[in-house]
């Protein structure tokens, strides 16, 4: 079977046809580097020298598609042309192709080929010497120095510095990765924290208007539906004054405006009355020292969540919020009937719970909301245990 060679670079093709031709000048001109009469010279005469030549030329053809198979071909060839009178292109080509060899080989091949030729460039100037002890047996060394290990050195400086090069860009490539997936995790936790805070925000007041203006078209009583009324117009406006606090928290301010300030847990008495105004029955429990901002705003949204979730689905009975700080966390329990109830009631989608837990995990804190059963009957728990000590600012809005 026989064995396909790969194909040949365009660029090595080029320099193949340039150093024949370049060959077959010298030749035709009759320029060789040894005369016939030296001792080493068993082939002379001009046609010798034109196998040689033939052969490294068509090892060109593989300097990068096969650097080993043309390196070991074009060291036969140099060998048959010391033995002829000789011709500098043949030299010339072969120190390409020492030059290829240590550049497009192997990585073995780069780390063996300057050693080796190193090695023969020093045996090459102490036998011979040691040998003859003539001036001129120096020179064998020097040659093969010249035609050896300086092109393969010369491949390894280069190979050194393109694979450095190589290193570098991948390393900007990864960074620049990197980067890109800090820059996407930054925008999603970003769109997550928006999206909390808008729901948060809003879905209380929507809640309640909902709630109240399906009450104020089922009943037809002035009285009932003028109440309606009232706490719609209360719950809207307190819905647009939230909503431009966010539109205020987004804004790109060149800082001409005061920044708004984050609810607190100082306001979880208003909260609690405006839960009141929407018709539930709340209690409310407070014990706590002073805490980390993060930890209030979250505390502060969990309790607004758990009112809001009680104003949609909770059945008629006592809503109880308690807060209590101990062993460095801060407790909080929202406590609603659970079951069917007889007043009108707004849809959910389950994004109020999956915000409380959220921002519970970004506290490293812990969150569980479902039924119970308790002396009174079955109730809706929400509790959230946010750690107080080491709290890193602005770690969840």
């Amino acid at each position: 079977m026989a064995v396909r060679l790969p194909r040949p670079r365009r660029f090595d093709v080029c320099i193949a046809t340039g150093g024949l031709l370049g060959g077959l000048l010298l030749w035709g001109l009759g320029l060789a580097t040894r005369p016939h009469t030296e001792v080493y010279v068993l082939l002379p005469g001009r046609w010798p020298v034109l196998l040689p030549l033939f052969v490294m030329a068509g090892c060109e053809l593989l300097r990068r598609a096969a650097p080993r198979t043309a390196l070991l071909t074009g060291t036969a060839a140099i060998v048959l042309d010391t033995l002829t009178q000789g011709n500098l292109v043949t030299i010339l080509m072969y120190t390409d192709l020492m030059y290829a060899a240590v550049l497009y080989g192997t990585p073995a091949s780069a780390r063996r080929i300057p050693r080796v030729t190193g090695l023969l460039s020093v045996a090459g100037t102490v036998v011979p010497f040691a040998l003859w002890r003539e001036p001129e047996a120096l020179l064998i060394g020097v040659v093969t120095g010249i035609v050896a290990f300086g092109p393969a050195a010369t491949g390894l400086i280069v190979r050194n510095h393109r694979d450095a090069a190589e290193s570098a860009r991948l390393r900007a490539e990864q960074t620049a990765l990197l980067a890109e997936m800090d820059r996407t995790q930054a925008v999603t936790a970003e769109r997550a924290r928006m999206a909390r805070e808008l729901h948060d925000m809003v879905a209380n007041h929507l809640s309640a208007i909902a709630i109240h203006s399906t009450a104020a078209l089922s009943l037809d009583d002035p009285k009932t539906s003028q109440d309606a009324l009232v706490v719609i117009r209360e719950n809207s406006v307190e819905g647009l004054s939230e909503m431009r606090r966010l539109i205020g928290i987004l804004r790109d301010s060149s800082g001409d405006t005061e920044p708004v300030a984050a609810p607190t847990l100082d306001g979880l008495g208003a909260l609690v009355e405006n839960a009141r105004t929407n018709g539930l029955d709340v209690t409310l429990d407070a014990a706590h020292d002073t805490v980390p901002a993060p930890v209030e705003l979250a505390a502060y949204r969990i309790v607004q969540e758990s009112l809001t979730n009680a104003l949609k689905h909770a059945g008629p009975g006592r809503v109880t919020v308690a807060l209590a700080q101990r062993d460095g966390a801060l407790t909080v329990s929202v406590t609603s009937p659970y079951g069917d109830r007889d007043q009108p009631s707004a849809p959910g989608s389950g994004a109020g719970l999956i915000g409380m837990r959220e921002r519970s995990a970004l506290l490293d804190g812990t969150f569980e909301a479902g039924p119970e059963d308790s002396p009174d009957g079955k109730i809706w728990v929400v509790r959230a245990a946010l750690p107080v000590n080491d709290t890193v600012e602005g770690d969840t809005a």
